[in-house]
C-alpha cells in the first residue's frame, strides 16, 4: 500500500502544482487590485498546499519530483479579459476536485487522507472566489472603505530586480 499512496500523493502533487503554477501566470494579468489580492491569497494557500504535499511525500521515503513546466498564458486583449482566465480556474478546480475525490476514498492512512481532503475542500473555495471574480465581483476578500478610493492598475511583474 505505501508505493501506491506514494505514487497517488506524486500524482495528486504534480496536478495540484500544475495548477498552482496557472494561478501565479493568470494572476500577471489580473489587473484589478482587489481581484489580484484574492489571487494572492489562493496562491499563497496552494504554496502551503504544497509543502503539506511535499512532506508527505518525504515522510512516505518518496523523492520529492521536479516541478512541471510553466504554463504560458497569453495575455487578454481587453483590460478585463482576465474574467474569462478567472472562470477558466474555476472550471479547473472543479475539475480536479471531481478527479480526486473518488480516489481519496481509497486511502486507508488516515492523516494524509485527512490532508488530501483539507485541500480538496480548500479548492472549491477557492473556485467560488474564481467564480465570483468571473462575473466581475471585485470584493471577494472583503471590502475596502469608499474613502479609498481604488486608482490604477496592478502591474504584470511581482518582483523587480
Amino acid at each position: 500500500m505505501t508505493n501506491d499512496l506514494r505514487q497517488l500523493i506524486r500524482d495528486f502533487y504534480m496536478a495540484r502544482l500544475a495548477l498552482l503554477t496557472r494561478h501565479e501566470e493568470v494572476a500577471r494579468h489580473v489587473s484589478d487590485y482587489d481581484v489580484n489580492n484574492a489571487y494572492q491569497y489562493i496562491i499563497n494557500r496552494e504554496e502551503t498546499h504544497a509543502s503539506w504535499l511535499q512532506h508527505a511525500l518525504l515522510d512516505l521515503g518518496a523523492p520529492i519530483p521536479a516541478d512541471p513546466a510553466r504554463p504560458v498564458v497569453p495575455a487578454p486583449g481587453k483590460a478585463d479579459a482576465w474574467k474569462a482566465l478567472a472562470a477558466e480556474d474555476a472550471r479547473a478546480n472543479q475539475q480536479f476536485v471531481d478527479q480526486w475525490r473518488p480516489r481519496l476514498e481509497t486511502i486507508t492512512h488516515a492523516r494524509h487522507k485527512g490532508m488530501l481532503k483539507i485541500i480538496l475542500g480548500e479548492m472549491l473555495e477557492h473556485k467560488r472566489l474564481f467564480d465570483q471574480a468571473a462575473a466581475g465581483r471585485t470584493d471577494l476578500i472583503g471590502t475596502h472603505l469608499p474613502i479609498n478610493e481604488r486608482r490604477g492598475v496592478v502591474a504584470d511583474t511581482r518582483w523587480m530586480e
